[in-house]
């Protein structure tokens, strides 16, 4: 299929045929190598627009190097299963600005702890063909037992009897956040990357930066 087809499906239909397409790409490998530029996404939804913002950081020091902003209309309705298609162009179109590429994805949102296997971060690390990792906020699917109370504790996150990712305590005594890999990493990575960006808040600090930064475009769209 043609990048603009999975981007851009013109109906339900057709977002469910680019999603099967993109699945058979779909690897779960261990990483090569760390990662020595990390881009962080975020979305927020404003007046009919979804907003991008994605920042650049050094790994493991999380030195910003970069920001960079987009903003698209909503070409497609809100249906369960199929964000990607709704935000999806807007982060990708905003990752194409930044002047390096990075080496890797953290976003906010499900990688393979999704109904189908395709949440936000497995659709663009393979039409990016970059390693990418899901940082959820919220439980979508899967069953788990809850980590323990302190920060650092985690516990698997299983859906049809497979390990899609792990339940992060990331700081002691506030909720967890949901962990999958996305594409190009392996479940183990994700979660470790994940722990390496965290300082001392509920969501790791690249993704936290990321969110004040589409707050910020919100309040000037409104």
């Amino acid at each position: 299929m043609k990048l603009e087809q999975l981007l851009y499906p013109e109906n339900i239909d057709r977002a469910r045929e680019a999603q099967v397409h993109l699945l058979k790409k779909l690897k779960l490998v261990p990483l090569t190598k760390p990662p020595r530029l990390l881009a962080a996404v975020d979305a927020a939804f404003s007046d009919g627009l979804v907003l991008a913002a994605v920042c650049l950081f050094s790994f493991p020091s999380l030195e910003l190097l970069e920001e960079q902003t987009g903003a698209e209309p909503i070409r497609f309705p809100y249906i369960p299963g199929f964000l990607s298609f709704r935000e999806g162009p807007a982060i990708y179109r905003t990752l194409l600005q930044l002047g390096r590429k990075p080496d890797l994805l953290l976003i906010d949102g499900q990688g393979i702890a999704h109904p189908r296997r395709l949440g936000i971060a497995t659709f663009l690390g393979i039409i990016l063909k970059t390693p990418s990792v899901g940082c959820a906020k919220s439980h979508l699917v899967g069953d788990f037992r809850p980590p323990g109370r302190s920060a650092g504790s985690y516990s698997e996150l299983t859906h049809r009897g497979q390990l899609v990712g792990y339940v992060l305590r990331s700081r002691t005594a506030v909720r967890p956040i949901f962990v999958s890999p996305g594409h190009l990493v392996n479940q183990q990575d994700a979660l470790n990357l994940v722990r390496q960006c965290l300082r001392g808040c509920r969501v790791p600090e690249p993704l936290r930066r990321a969110h004040q930064l589409t707050q910020k475009l919100k309040r000037v769209q409104e």
